[in-house]
């Protein structure tokens, strides 16, 4: 009886997103009128779940040309829990191949910043650490200390295009600066209180953030960030970073704070 009604349910799903069910309980039920209402419901909801995701990217190609892509992708991609405030999390890859989007490059980052805002929002709440929490440690110890990074906390590098700026713009409703130069941004996404921040973030400080992700020790997270950028200024990043809430925890053996 279970494995009949889950076959059952299993079909109807498959109907609702346009694929063929296999089932002749579900056929018969697609010719019912009530159905379509149904799917074109639940098809509704996904695309407005999509476009509350993903402001930026509505006001840069405009609603009916997102609505029409969100379509196709939900057709493609359908939501795997009952909740939407996650949907689309590989909304930017559909966007990266998705060929109506070949001529605008910027798109698929544009989205994951969206979802890293999408992400930060849902992120569990956390403590953060400040600059005095980690000069408060001697110096030999912080350098074998192992910095959590916040819960919250989201960072990309943009090798080839300024996403951050253009993102920025449309999350903000501002206008695209005209002096906009083509070259590669970081950008840093997180909710340290109640609302989520947003900064640019250069590729030492992703780098950075990356380290302390794998849990290296400051030490070898300093050494990969200046890896990535020579000249950059180490201690005004850590600072910034403390400033901004991305560290949760400071950890330096079996001493925590």
């Amino acid at each position: 009886m279970k494995a009949t009604l889950a076959s059952f349910q299993d079909a109807f799903v498959d109907a609702l997103y346009g694929r063929v069910p296999h089932d002749s309980r579900v056929v018969a039920l697609m010719d019912q009128p009530g159905f379509a209402v149904y799917r074109n419901t639940v098809f509704q909801g996904c695309v407005d779940a999509l476009e509350a995701n993903f402001p930026a990217v509505v006001r840069l190609v405009g609603e009916d040309w997102f609505r029409a892509a969100a379509a196709e992708y939900v057709s493609l991609s359908p939501p795997t829990e009952t909740r939407l405030l996650r949907y689309g999390q590989n909304f930017p890859d559909f966007l990266a191949s998705f060929e109506p989007a070949k001529s605008l490059s910027y798109l698929p980052n544009v989205a994951r910043l969206d979802y890293s805002w999408v992400e930060a929002h849902v992120a569990p709440d956390d403590r953060h650490v400040t600059v005095i929490d980690l000069t408060a440690w001697p110096p030999q110890q912080a350098e074998r200390a192992t910095l959590r990074v916040h819960p919250s906390a989201r960072w990309h590098w943009f090798a080839d295009e300024p996403a951050y700026t253009i993102w920025r713009a449309n999350r903000e409703g501002a206008d695209i600066p005209d002096d906009l130069v083509w070259e590669g941004e970081g950008a840093l996404l997180l909710r340290p209180s109640s609302n989520v921040v947003w900064q640019p973030l250069s590729i030492g400080a992703c780098a950075f953030l990356d380290a302390c992700a794998a849990e290296c020790d400051l030490e070898s997270a300093t050494r990969r960030a200046l890896e990535r950028e020579p000249e950059m200024d180490l201690g005004q990043c850590v600072s910034t970073l403390l400033t901004a809430g991305a560290i949760a925890e400071i950890k330096v053996r079996d001493a925590v704070s």
